[in-house]
């Protein structure tokens, strides 16, 4: 009995002999459809960047109470000896 040779399992998804344009999703995406998710990507980069600004701030006002609340031994010691002495 001969062997039998297996076709080969893997088919090309193109033919080689024809030459297709490969779109892009750009190019796919209607324009008002890339409108859209340009505005929608500006609108959350902006969210995002205002959600940082806040917790700055926040980070800044807590430190500022933190140090506002200090007992004097506290304060003290974290500044004792950086002052002038007369």
């Amino acid at each position: 009995m001969g062997k039998k040779k297996k076709q080969g399992q893997k088919q090309a998804a193109m033919p080689k002999n024809e030459t297709t344009e490969l779109l892009t999703l750009k190019d796919q995406l209607g324009g008002d459809v890339l409108a859209k998710l340009k505005a929608a990507k500006q609108s959350l980069v902006a969210e995002v960047q205002a959600q940082e600004e806040e917790r700055q701030a926040r980070l800044v006002f807590e430190r500022k109470q933190k140090e506002k609340n200090m007992s004097f031994e506290e304060l003290l010691n974290n500044y004792g000896d950086q002052g002038s002495k007369f």
